[in-house]
């Protein structure tokens, strides 16, 4: 990130970070609190090797991304992974095809080194041990609802029904009631999902199987929009590239720290930080080798859902205005 947005986000942390002096040594000043956490966050280095850099000892490193993720956790978050303007983001989605829509779903598992216990719930067919950031993202790829710390070994659909943001939808409490016609079938504000997700009023889907071609174009439609939620997981693992190199923390601490990195990287998009491709080839190359499980197609629908799924699909291939 430029000086600018690096001396902003230090300025927003310093309340936690500040620390008075002791007899026995100065106290590391906020801002190179937060070079540290950065540049092991961003890198795949050791924390004996980011303290020599800095030169410091490696535990004050491992303190120092703890406190960092913490103070981010406390102060940020709730500024940076927020919904915002509803609006706007529907507004967004429509220009790429998708009418009514306020964000794309999806998970992920982040690598992990295996836990001291409840190993198994962690591992993948693979023998990869993980955690899960189950997120919701506008249409500029921003986070705008996290979730993170299911083992890795859970569905998505699972995390997805055990999460508040499930319990939103499903009360009707996360978006304005801001309903549109499509065909002669009302169509509330809704979330795109791959297959693994249930189709319900508020999370269109993709239709499975063997395909007609106004079906085809549902999904090509949906798919297109939904690709906001893995290019935001491609820059995240991109830019902070220590989230591919097996988090060695404590169970308690591995969400803290994907948490932080998901404000940072808002932080970044939003502030129209340089992105690399090759950042994203490289850390593609490393992911390769922590595969992600292929969950399961849910197939239960909710009433109402198939309808307007329907009515979506005739829409599209008649280019029927919606109201």
């Amino acid at each position: 990130m430029r000086k600018g947005t690096f001396m902003e986000l230090c300025d927003l942390l310093s309340p936690a970070l500040r620390h008075k002096n002791t007899k026995m040594r100065a106290a590391l000043t906020v801002e190179k609190q937060v070079a540290i956490a950065l540049w092991k966050l961003a890198m795949p280095y050791s924390y004996q090797s980011v303290g020599n850099q800095f030169g410091v000892g490696k535990s004050t490193v491992g303190a120092a991304v703890m406190q960092v993720a913490n103070a981010i956790k406390d102060l940020l978050i709730s500024r940076v992974v927020t919904l915002g303007n509803v609006q706007v983001i529907v507004d967004g989605f429509a220009a790429m095809g998708f009418p009514n829509c306020g964000g794309a779903v999806d998970g992920i598992r982040i690598p992990i080194l295996a836990p001291e216990h409840e190993a198994g719930e962690y591992i993948n067919h693979k023998g990869d041990f993980s955690i899960v950031l189950q997120a919701l993202v506008d249409h500029k790829g921003r986070f705008t609802n996290i979730n993170v710390g299911w083992p890795g070994k859970v569905h998505d659909t699972r995390i997805f029904r055990n999460s508040g943001l499930f319990q939103k939808l499903q009360e009707g409490t996360l978006f304005p009631d801001q309903k549109i016609t499509v065909g002669d079938v009302e169509m509330p504000i809704v979330i795109l999902g791959d297959p693994a997700y249930p189709l319900t009023p508020w999370l269109m889907k993709p239709y499975p199987g063997s395909l007609d071609s106004s079906q085809e174009l549902f999904n090509y439609r949906l798919s297109k929009c939904r690709m906001v939620v893995e290019c935001a997981f491609g820059h995240l693992k991109a830019r902070w590239y220590g989230l591919l190199t097996r988090l060695d923390l404590s169970k308690t601490s591995i969400p803290t720290v994907i948490t932080a990195c998901c404000a940072l990287h808002n932080l970044c998009e939003s502030k129209g930080e340089t992105f690399m491709a090759g950042w994203e080839i490289e850390a593609n190359r490393v992911a390769a080798g922590y595969a992600q499980p292929d969950t399961r197609a849910v197939r239960r629908a909710q009433e109402g859902a198939v309808r307007i799924r329907e009515a979506l699909k005739t829409s599209f291939m008649t280019g029927q205005a919606m109201v």
